[in-house]
């Protein structure tokens, strides 16, 4: 090989590796971030919910009617079935004294187990002497 031959390697290599300064474009792929559809032709399960079934939520003053009756002894325990039970009492009044019936229920049964279970001791204890 000569000299000019050589240069000529060298320069060619020497191409290869200089900066080049155009910018190429990356290929366009389909892409979940680039091509995003809007966020409710994801939702499609859900059906939109007429305005004519929503509910008007209580409000402060109605809950606190609410909470003085309670305090009323036994106008208190019926008004609570009362208002758990009734067709025409608003869904969350409902559910709230549903909830607050299940929960008197659970604690009745605990009281009374408990008792029983005290009742039970003390009588072995008295008929042991």
């Amino acid at each position: 090989m000569d000299s000019n031959n050589m240069n000529q390697m060298n320069n060619n290599e020497a191409a290869q590796f200089q900066p080049n300064n155009t910018y190429v474009e990356p290929a366009q792929q389909p892409n979940m971030y680039t091509e995003q559809q809007p966020y409710q032709q994801y939702q499609q399960y859900q059906q939109p919910v007429p305005q004519q079934q929503l509910e008007e939520p209580m409000s402060l003053g109605e809950w606190m009617i609410s909470f003085l009756i309670m305090m009323i002894p036994c106008v208190g325990l019926v008004m609570m079935f009362v208002w758990a039970f009734s067709s025409t009492e608003k869904k969350s009044k409902s559910n709230y004294f549903k909830a607050q019936l299940i929960w008197m229920a659970i604690i009745f049964v605990l009281y009374l187990v408990l008792f029983l279970v005290m009742g039970v001791s003390i009588l072995n204890l008295a008929g042991s002497y």
